[in-house]
């Protein structure tokens, strides 16, 4: 049912979005400018037709975090989920680092070999600052943009880079705890049923993947997503700005402030709901980006 580079955990997955979305990651290897041979990276792909959506995690995610989201889009057009260098199961190999520019390198290197036209970029909360980032650097490569509780109006975890070890180990574990993990998730949703154990299942099956470790070090300790506000106005792509209500994770002021800031953008508040729009109201969601589309 599942491919066999993912954990046997896999099998404790309920739900049928999960269990779909699961099914269907793929590998592709991807050269890029980071090393000589390419990277294993994981990708879903579905739908047909029009413009490409390319569709960008958060934190220590997955692409399994677009579960819910995804087939809806897919139904109009074609619809692409990558997991980012570091995250996911993307390949996590020895002689590879992971700082912000690593990664917006490796996505480059998955949108030549697997997409190669421009895109509708859609980046959820890290995977927003990663979508701005690639936007500001290959503005021939997307066509539109779309944030979903967006980070990159703050800065990242600054702390990360006076981590030494064993702290940066300890950091680790700490994060992979189950009641750390559950305790993030609750205060993700607003409905508190979403935080369910298939949902919990879905954000820590990466977890066991080879050098998850050694890579959130290297990502953290990089210091993460620096703050974009400086060049933000230089977006001049359409730019949907999706926010849920009731987000206790970023909070809200930054919605207004993409707004501010991105000269050709419009802002969506979704009610209800908190800070993974794409997972709470999925359907809410799907129709606010396809009739931005339109």
């Amino acid at each position: 049912m599942f491919p066999d580079f993912l954990p046997p955990t896999a099998s404790a997955l309920t739900e049928g979005t999960s269990i779909e979305q699961a099914s269907r990651i793929q590998r592709l290897d991807v050269p890029t400018t980071l090393r000589d041979r390419p990277v294993s990276t994981t990708y879903v792909q579905q739908g047909t037709g029009g413009t490409p959506i390319l569709l960008l995690h958060g934190f220590d995610s997955s692409v399994l975090e677009f579960r819910r989201l995804q087939p809806l889009l897919a139904r109009h057009q074609e619809t692409w989920a990558v997991d980012l260098l570091g995250f996911g199961f993307t390949e996590r190999g020895q002689d590879l680092s992971f700082t912000p520019s690593d990664i917006e390198a490796h996505l480059y290197g998955f949108w030549q070999a697997a997409i190669g036209q421009p895109v509708i970029l859609v980046g959820a909360s890290m995977g927003g600052a990663a979508a701005i980032d690639f936007a500001l650097t290959y503005p021939e490569a997307v066509d539109k943009l779309v944030l979903l509780d967006s980070a990159g109006i703050g800065t990242g975890p600054v702390v990360g880079k006076y981590l030494f070890p064993p702290l940066d180990y300890f950091a680790a574990e700490f994060l992979r705890r189950p009641g750390v993990r559950n305790n993030i998730s609750y205060t993700a949703y607003f409905d508190k049923a979403f935080n369910s154990e298939d949902a919990r299942c879905c954000a820590a099956l990466h977890l066991e993947c080879d050098r998850w470790h050694q890579a959130l070090i290297s990502f953290t300790k990089s210091g993460g997503y620096p703050s974009f506000k400086s060049q933000i106005s230089q977006l001049t792509i359409p730019t949907l700005i999706v926010w849920g209500e009731d987000d206790k994770i970023l909070g809200t002021k930054d919605a207004a402030e993409f707004l501010r800031l991105i000269p050709n953008s419009k802002l969506v508040w979704i009610p209800c709901c908190g800070h993974v729009p794409h997972l709470e109201r999925p359907n809410t969601t799907s129709r606010q980006i396809l009739a931005f589309l339109e």
